[in-house]
């Protein structure tokens, strides 16, 4: 099967030439793919297999194995709620659950306007924060559940 009319840019191109080479560089092209795209598109994994000569079920593998990598796309504001130890054990349920309560949407999911997407991740690095919640590259620390109109209301204004 042939890639779709998926164009890549020189810098991402060169990126690829760059880590086809090396050992471990599937990893690091598919960082590189998903920070252009904002996600791994399926015509962008199969011409990555054509030009690496990777397998595409070797790409596939390794992007469902680990959960940053997304075959959708994502909304242009990306939620991720941390449920590691601390956060869960501080509320982090609580505000998933009210997160997906104000945007009417599950993990995984994107909102109608395609504005916001919900990702519920095990770490997000900010233990002494917990619970913490991070939109786009803001983090969120100390959050409680009626914090989060507000803050997700800032985002609806952009």
């Amino acid at each position: 099967m042939v890639a779709g009319d998926i164009e890549f840019s020189t810098e991402l191109q060169a990126y690829i030439d760059e880590w086809c080479k090396k050992e471990g560089g599937l990893v690091m092209m598919l960082h590189r793919i998903q920070h252009e795209f904002g996600y791994i598109p399926r015509a962008a994994a199969e011409k990555l297999s054509r030009i690496s000569g990777i397998p595409l079920a070797k790409i596939y593998g390794v992007i469902t194995f680990y959960h940053f990598f997304k075959t959708t796309k994502p909304g242009k504001h990306r939620i991720a709620v941390c449920m590691g130890t601390a956060c869960y054990l501080k509320g982090g349920q609580d505000l998933l659950e009210e997160t997906r309560s104000i945007l009417s949407i599950e993990p995984g999911e994107v909102t109608d306007d395609g504005l916001f997407s919900i990702d519920e991740v095990r770490c997000l690095g900010c233990c002494g924060l917990a619970p913490v919640m991070m939109i786009d590259d803001e983090v969120y620390g100390k959050l409680t559940k009626e914090q989060l109109p507000d803050i997700i209301a800032k985002y609806r204004a952009l």
